[in-house]
């Protein structure tokens, strides 16, 4: 959409920069950076703990933008709404709370073959110091998650099942529903890392029926350090903190202290409160254009991407079941993704190289790194044009 490029100060100053790295992360509207930078020089102050007027207007933005996410994420209520570092702090967060209250020697977790790092090492950490069992679920080759194997792994001791909304590598979009229907009758919890769908597509976790769902703001054209863990609050209230102190607390003695109920019982410490507020001006500014536009408009663009590469010799892309995110991920015949990246650098192209954070994803397709490009809203049909054409310039510098 070119009507959105110049909302973008980064790129409506570098005007020849073709940004196709979205998937890690998205470039800033101006009305996020303005809101941070207004909180700062106009209205910092600490939450939750003053009296005094600055300290209750930060107090009361920050709660806003609960009520934000609530509605962006069709939340029952903001207290299932929990403020963390991003994605990959939620999933620990999760992993940890439920190894001190819900899980035991010999359960058993479902993940994919194909997570991105951060939902695979927490669960990693809690089964070697538990004993919990990890357990995989294949993918095909054309990269869509196994249902049928899922639906064999599943048995009455799988206790959580933990997987992307959206491949970080393959843009394979999940059936989420379906998922969350299979786990809970067998009375397995479902966790689901949405750092690479709530930027992307409509979400209704309610409607999903996933018990937690987590994205970051970085990812969701906010700003870095700070993400969303929503749990469902029949389960939070059960679970225990793994930080303690400040604002997280009922009542505290020398001997024994209580918890405040969630969300505030997982936000330990002083919180990211700018960076929540330039949370909620992104939330702002995605729903004043309309998550099923972007939806669709980054469906046209993947379409234009796929059809170019047609044409491209010795290319493979890794992922092309349906439905299909924003993203592809390829390999070219003898050209390593590294240098690929770097020279399309050298042509005003930022694109991603490497593992990508997910190296069992590598492993199950016979390789140790790829190429990736990703789209966001500020995109154009030229920026993918323009891609191609440079592409085709640094394959015939590499032959």
């Amino acid at each position: 959409m070119d009507l959105f490029r110049k909302d973008f100060p980064l790129l409506h100053a570098q005007k020849e920069l073709i940004y196709l790295d979205s998937a890690a992360t998205t470039q800033k509207p101006a009305s996020v950076i303005d809101a941070i930078s207004r909180f700062y020089q106009e209205q910092y102050g600490t939450v939750h703990r003053g009296v005094y007027d600055l300290s209750i207007e930060a107090t009361r933005l920050y709660s806003e933008v609960r009520e934000k996410v609530k509605r962006f994420i069709g939340a029952k209520s903001t207290e299932e709404i929990i403020f963390t570092r991003g994605t990959t702090a939620g999933i620990n967060l999760i992993a940890r709370s439920l190894a001190r209250g819900f899980l035991q020697k010999g359960d058993e977790i479902l993940l994919s073959v194909a997570e991105h790092h951060s939902n695979l090492l927490p669960w990693q950490m809690i089964a070697e110091e538990m004993g919990v069992i990890l357990k995989f679920i294949p993918i095909t080759d054309e990269g869509a998650l196994d249902m049928e194997a899922l639906t064999h792994l599943l048995n009455g001791n799988v206790k959580v099942v933990s997987l992307p909304h959206i491949f970080n590598v393959l843009g394979t979009i999940n059936p989420i529903k379906e998922i969350a229907s299979l786990a809970h009758k067998m009375g397995a919890l479902l966790v689901v890392d949405g750092a690479q769908g709530a930027p992307h597509l409509p979400l209704n976790v309610q409607d999903l029926d996933a018990d937690f769902y987590l994205f970051s703001g970085h990812k969701l054209y906010g700003p870095t350090g700070v993400g969303v863990l929503f749990g469902k609050y029949s389960l939070l209230e059960r679970m225990p903190p793994i930080e303690g102190g400040g604002d997280m607390i009922s009542q505290v003695t020398l001997k024994h202290s209580t918890y405040a109920a969630p969300p505030l019982r997982f936000e330990a410490g002083t919180p990211m409160i700018a960076e929540v507020i330039g949370l909620g001006a992104a939330i702002d500014y995605l729903e004043a254009i309309c998550m099923e536009k972007i939806a669709a408009w980054e469906n046209t663009l993947l379409q234009h991407a796929l059809a170019h590469f047609q044409n491209i010799q010795g290319i493979k892309i890794l992922g092309t079941a349906l439905p299909k995110s924003g993203i592809v991920s390829f390999t070219i015949d003898k050209v390593h993704p590294l240098d690929l990246a770097t020279l399309l650098n050298c042509k005003g192209v930022a694109i991603r190289s490497g593992h990508l954070c997910s190296q069992p994803t590598m492993q199950r397709f016979g390789i140790t790194s790829c190429a990736r490009i990703s789209f966001a809203l500020y995109n154009t049909l030229s920026d993918i044009d323009q891609f191609f054409k440079k592409l085709n310039i640094t394959l015939s510098l590499l032959s």
